[in-house]
């Protein structure tokens, strides 16, 4: 069981794979949102063993190429409300926020719910659907 937090910015991400327990499996990097790094980056999750689940925050459209390459690939991938995972976890007095951290609190929190956590649809199947 891997899950891939990914911490979506403007034209880069952030990436932490985590295992149960608090088990790191792969240390934070970045990744530049080009066809190139994305597609390497998707190789490095399939050499992965064990299933394994990425979740990322809804960013506008920042996350959507990242999303939509990564389910194209065959991951299941889960966007979640970047309210429901505000408050995960904060139970540090410091509040220091950084990428690499907030990959890592989006890995544990897929970790967490890993049962529930919503299938990424991209938008033009969901319009085929209507």
């Amino acid at each position: 069981m891997n899950c891939v937090g990914i911490d979506v910015s403007k034209g880069k991400s952030m990436i932490a794979v985590m295992r149960p327990f608090g088990e790191v499996v792969v240390s934070p990097f970045e990744v530049l949102h080009t066809d190139s790094e994305l597609s390497k980056l998707a190789r490095l999750l399939k050499s992965l063993d064990g299933e394994t689940r990425v979740v990322m925050e809804s960013t506008g459209n920042y996350h959507a190429p990242v999303a939509w390459l990564l389910h194209d690939a065959g991951f299941y991938v889960s966007v979640v409300n970047a309210i429901l995972v505000h408050n995960y976890g904060n139970n540090s007095l410091r509040r220091a926020k950084t990428d690499k951290k907030d990959a890592i609190k989006l890995a544990n929190y897929g970790l967490d719910h890993w049962l529930t956590l919503p299938k990424y649809v991209p938008e033009e199947d969901t319009r085929l659907m209507l």
